[in-house]
């Protein structure tokens, strides 16, 4: 291993626990679509800081506390650990090697960006105690097969009802699509007042329970609500559905 990837791995326990602060290695979009064919993406990196930083990048399964050396996914990044100067791109390919996944849903994955700032120099550093702080992004890796349908369109098959709940009540969310399905939130309009549900997503062909705030009595069958789903370029598109039973 060489020297830079033991340096990337030791700092990576420490983001995992970082307080939270603004990446200079921007990436570009909110999520990423891997498309079956041709098997293959690109994301673009940004360094917008005035100084370099070194930057490993890996994908897992959902485990954020994943090592790059510890991680097995059927994805290949190019180049996995690279420097970035100032103010510079760096293009980063995905390749998916042929390991078997579902082919009639969509299958989640995260890319992992960690970005490790350069050891402060100078005269002003010399001699001073400093603490460097490494910091992670990451993102969804929706890994689409062929054939599926239109994406677009799966927010409106969802269903909804209310469920009890120890403090009051929420919604239970069903996806009969094959595709996962980010909620930015759903509004319930009852008796000329708004109650807003947590955020979510639901996998394909699952269910998924969303705590509503303050919402103490059982909403009627029928009752309208409002949500937004996030689309493939992180744009929220807006819903509208009525509670089943």
């Amino acid at each position: 291993m060489s020297p830079f990837r033991i340096l990337a791995a030791a700092l990576l326990s420490l983001a995992l626990f970082a307080p939270v602060a603004n990446a200079n290695v921007q990436i570009t979009g909110t999520r990423i679509v891997f498309p079956a064919k041709p098997g293959e993406v690109t994301v673009r990196l940004t360094n917008n800081n005035t100084k370099p930083a070194l930057v490993e990048a890996w994908i897992d399964r959902g485990d954020p506390k994943a090592t790059p050396d510890k991680v097995d996914t059927p994805f290949l990044i190019t180049p996995p650990l690279f420097r970035m100067d100032p103010h510079k791109d760096q293009s980063l390919r995905i390749i998916f090697t042929q390991e078997p996944l579902p082919a009639d849903r969509e299958s989640l994955f995260w890319l992992n960006v960690l970005e490790v700032p350069p050891k402060p120099s100078g005269p002003d550093a010399a001699g001073k105690n400093y603490l460097q702080l490494a910091i992670r992004s990451r993102l969804k890796v929706f890994y689409r097969p062929e054939n599926l349908g239109d994406v677009e369109k799966a927010p409106a098959q969802l269903s909804f009802k209310p469920i009890a709940g120890d403090t009051g009540y929420g919604l239970a969310v069903h996806n009969p699509t094959p595709f996962y399905i980010t909620l930015a939130g759903v509004k319930l309009d009852m008796a000329g007042k708004t109650y807003t549900s947590e955020p979510g997503m639901v996998a394909p062909y699952s269910d998924l329970r969303l705590a509503v705030s303050d919402l103490h009595q059982a909403p009627a069958t029928g009752t309208s609500l409002r949500f937004g789903a996030i689309n493939d370029y992180g744009a929220v598109a807006p819903f509208t559905a009525a509670l089943g039973k």
